[in-house]
């Protein structure tokens, strides 16, 4: 067991809190906005933002509706590709990390709407960009956060060399006899 949460902590953690904020937020939504409907207790801001009840059967943003069955098989085999490769990732690229616990937990939060529902929630709208929820902005502010960490550990490397000095390697996390053919 400590091998596993030594593994995979920092993943399941990130992908539960943001999984929990994201059906928590939906909840109270579909709970208090009728569909269609919308709320914003500061009326000059409701032009640029505004909380709205909405469902989206395609990708984030309103993107390829219809095609949820497709993004439902996709958001398990990112899942699933993440949960293979993070004990991978050095445990010195935090943000990598951080960044692949945020996709999943995007991906796995709009799979229970999908799952639940037959579509995904959406409330937040913001002017005329399409409407988004928490699950959205994890998968994207994730994305970002990989690009720039991926970008700041290549300019590291770029720069050791440059230098004529080599990086330090880190050790795999998965020495040969901790690994477990079942994953466990």
């Amino acid at each position: 067991m400590k091998k596993f949460i030594k593994n995979y902590g920092l993943l399941f953690l990130v992908v539960g809190l943001i999984i929990l904020l994201d059906q928590v937020t939906k909840a109270i939504v579909r709970a208090n906005i009728p569909f269609g409907g919308w709320w914003m207790p500061v009326d000059w801001l409701a032009p640029i933002v505004r909380i709205v009840h909405w469902n989206n059967t395609g990708a984030a943003f309103g993107l390829f509706q219809q095609g949820g069955l497709i993004f439902g098989v996709m958001a398990v085999i990112v899942s699933g590709f993440i949960i293979y490769y993070f004990p991978r990732v050095p445990k010195k690229n935090t943000w990598v990390r951080i960044s692949l616990g945020m996709q999943m937990a995007g991906a796995l939060g709009n799979l229970i709407d999908r799952l639940r529902f037959g579509a995904v929630t959406d409330f937040v709208a913001v002017g005329d960009f399409p409407v988004f929820n928490v699950a959205d902005s994890s998968i994207t502010v994730g994305v970002a956060i990989l690009i720039i960490a991926l970008w700041v550990e290549e300019w590291h490397e770029k720069k050791a060399a440059e230098n004529g000095k080599s990086l330090p390697v880190d050790e795999p996390i998965l020495q040969e006899e901790d690994h477990d053919p079942h994953g466990l």
